[in-house]
């Protein structure tokens, strides 16, 4: 699978750095200087996957569901 990109952004706030992706809802984080708020931001992202996946568990575990892997081609 090739590289996935998305639109991160960056605030400057009188805090430093407020950052998060577009595409992905949950995945912001903030730092006290740009690079700061990069590296938090990349392992956001890494994390959101599976918190959005624990929710899911949490929310559907009564109930009967289907489920199957979704293939997107590469962009």
């Amino acid at each position: 699978m090739g590289a996935m990109e998305f639109d991160a952004v960056y605030m400057k706030v009188p805090e430093g750095y407020i950052a998060f992706v577009e595409q992905l809802p949950g995945a912001n984080s903030q730092g006290d200087t740009l690079d700061q708020a990069r590296n938090s931001l990349r392992e956001a992202v890494g994390l959101v996957p599976a918190a959005k996946r624990q929710l899911s568990e949490e929310a559907i575990s009564e109930t009967d569901v289907i489920r199957e892997t979704l293939i997107l081609p590469a962009a």
